[in-house]
């Protein structure tokens, strides 16, 4: 099969350090390669990649002195879907697709990889439920449920790029976004609760320019997390790279989820499980699909719970937490997955395109 990947070009596939959807496109592109599949990767020039590379723009966007990327990412959707020769497109650059998505004459799916809680993410797939659509978890659906939803394929990262370790750990951690919804500051007040040390991986806010979310970000930052770092246990280790996180993860006690969203997924529940990092975890979103309670982790919904399942960490088999990920999360899963999302895409073409000829010759004969 020849499937078509879009990125949203927004950064490159993969990133270097933070992009989860990138991370995701760089695995589902090597190993639908893997698989034999002729794979055609529609991204910036800077991408690294076992598929043939389709460059739409020389770098990621965010590192051009562009202000507004919506013009640039139209026209290089534009161009993509008129030159695709690929059997199925699949689209990561969700909701700035649909109008060419709807009308290629190439079958396509779209992965929704962000939050579908928001009024504007039901205004446009209102207006676009036409288009055939993957979720990450079945938490994305509940929002959205009349949207054009075809398949759920949860992430999947590759077998080996995490090692698990069996030996208890001796701190906590937190790896993610620095902002309110992430509950950062809810890790540290565990961290201080429980007399344990707290290592924090993340990128901290961007300049008040990058997105609209910004400024509270960097407030949130300022006010509520820089003035305990370097205190008290709290260490503060900046953005990692996959090795860095693997450092970091294999050797924590637990890896603490502290969340007040409904996270569409969260990447990193599963790097921890690969690492074999148990889990706490307020169960919000995608979580309860992806962190099974009393296996590889326990729900927690506040800091008074998640302080208090510390003290039972251990009956968690950080083995077990590895067999979760092998069985469910890796790229390979999530690979053939898609393919049979393209079978059905294609299955689906065909038969509209038997319906519409049976249609007009319907109508030719009266």
């Amino acid at each position: 099969m020849r499937i078509g990947l879009l990125a949203p070009l927004l950064e490159r596939v993969p990133p270097v350090k933070y992009g989860g959807t990138e991370r995701v496109i760089g695995w589902l592109a090597d190993e639908l390669t893997g698989l034999g599949h002729d794979v055609d990767l529609y991204a910036t020039a800077d991408c690294e990649t076992k598929a043939t590379l389709v460059p739409l723009a020389e770098r990621a966007l965010w590192k051009t002195d562009l202000r507004d990327y919506a013009p640039v990412r139209m026209a290089a959707f534009a161009r993509a879907f008129a030159e695709c020769e690929a059997d199925v497109m699949h689209s990561h650059a969700e909701w700035a697709a649909y109008p060419f998505i709807r009308t290629s004459r190439v079958p396509s799916v779209t992965t929704v990889h962000s939050r579908t809680d928001t009024a504007e993410a039901a205004i446009v797939h209102a207006e676009f439920s036409d288009v055939p659509l993957v979720s990450v978890s079945k938490a994305q659906r509940r929002q959205i449920p009349s949207a054009g939803w075809v398949a759920n394929v949860p992430h999947g990262l590759p077998v080996d790029l995490y090692r698990p370790r069996t030996k208890r750990g001796s701190y906590l951690a937190f790896v993610g976004r620095i902002s309110p919804e992430k509950g950062v500051h809810l890790a540290i007040e565990v961290a201080h609760r429980s007399g344990l040390p707290l290592v924090i991986g993340g990128r901290p806010p961007l300049d008040v320019w990058a997105y609209p979310e910004a400024k509270e970000d960097r407030a949130y930052w300022e006010e509520m997390i820089q003035p305990h770092l370097g205190r008290d246990g709290i260490e503060f280790v900046g953005e990692l790279d996959d090795r860095g996180k693997q450092e970091l993860l294999q050797d924590a006690l637990a890896f603490l989820f502290p969340i007040d969203w409904p996270e569409p997924f969260g990447i990193v529940l599963i790097e921890a499980m690969a690492c074999g990092t148990p889990i706490l975890a307020r169960p919000r979103g995608s979580v309860p699909e992806i962190v099974v309670d009393g296996v590889n982790g326990y729900h927690c919904e506040d800091v008074g719970e998640m302080t208090k399942a510390i003290d039972r960490i251990d009956r968690i088999d950080r083995a077990a937490c590895r067999r979760v990920f092998d069985e469910r999360f890796t790229s390979r899963r999530m690979a053939l997955d898609y393919v049979r999302v393209y079978s059905e895409a294609l299955a689906r073409s065909k038969q509209e395109r038997v319906l519409r000829v049976a249609a007009e010759e319907e109508t030719a004969a009266i």
